[in-house]
């Protein structure tokens, strides 16, 4: 099992170039690649894409491309001669505005963006590739790790509150099967109360005990209740990511806690379902952070 979050970084070297590749993801309920790189890499985007969903299924993954030429490798320089010009005009008019000449320095031209540019057609994409699939590989690998590490502390996590929810089914089991008797008990005294004369044995009673009984009866609940825990386990346990399939069973352990809170009828019942909801909304939560 994996957390949707986490974080890894990889870099590797060619000839020509260094890539440098930061991962992060964080939790979605599908998966979303988002690639900051270069607009001359544009082109590998897909092939960037596909390498990520490989290894992530669910997710929002942001993949950060930093490319540098290696040391020592030739960097094509444009000057763009219009501009340079320009600007030199444009610090002649200056020294007329002010009344004394002006002319730019070196400094002046390095510092004016535009005029002295590393050429970004330079950029082979499929050279700067092999520099950036290593990286990008590397990079999955410690996310891929780091989602394996929080997974591993969010099972732990799922197990320990599990346990407290099949103690309250279990509590619950106990209680359960002596409510009738207790509506037993509360009838017969409130025919006393209503000084009613009535034969405990009598077939009224006996029928309406039933029909109570009957309504209250929350064995079919408890017995789904059981299933939805084991499977809960199995999917703690299954290769494939259980993260959807885990939010469902979410959704079917509430909505059977909620059948048995409004069968049962009882206020002691009633206050171990408020704290057994209250467990798997804790529950809940963390499975958003399951891929």
């Amino acid at each position: 099992m994996h957390s949707m979050t986490g974080f890894g970084r990889g870099s590797a070297a060619v000839d020509a170039w260094h890539a440098t590749v930061e991962i992060s993801a964080v939790n979605r309920k599908q998966a979303e690649v988002v690639v900051q790189a270069p607009r001359e890499l544009n082109e590998l985007e897909a092939r960037i894409r596909k390498t990520v969903l490989e290894v992530v299924s669910r997710g929002r993954i942001q993949v950060s491309i930093n490319l540098e030429r290696a040391e020592g490798a030739a960097a094509s320089i444009q000057v763009d001669s219009a501009l340079a010009h320009a600007f030199h005009n444009a610090f002649i008019e200056l020294g007329k505005t002010v009344g004394q000449p002006l002319l730019p320095t070196a400094g002046d031209y390095l510092r004016q963006p535009g005029i002295i540019t590393l050429s970004g057609g330079a950029i082979d994409s499929e050279a700067a590739w092999k520099a950036i699939e290593p990286a990008l590989k590397d990079a999955l690998s410690g996310l891929a790790a780091m989602r394996n590490s929080e997974g591993a502390h969010l099972k732990q996590d799922f197990l320990a509150r599990l346990a407290i929810l099949v103690s309250f089914a279990d509590k619950i089991a106990v209680e359960a099967p002596a409510r009738p008797i207790r509506q037993r008990e509360l009838l017969a005294k409130r025919l006393r109360e209503a000084n009613l004369d009535l034969d405990p044995g009598d077939e009224r009673v006996a029928k309406e005990l039933a029909l109570f009984a009957d309504r209250c009866d929350v064995s079919e609940e408890l017995t789904r209740l059981d299933s939805h825990f084991a499977k809960f386990r199995d999917y703690l346990d299954a290769a494939e990511a259980p993260g959807r399939a885990l939010d469902f069973l979410c959704q079917e352990l509430s909505r059977e806690f909620n059948t048995i809170g409004s069968k049962a009828n009882d206020a002691g019942i009633a206050q171990t379902i408020v704290e057994a909801k209250t467990e798997l909304e804790k529950i809940r939560e963390q499975v958003q952070n399951v891929e």
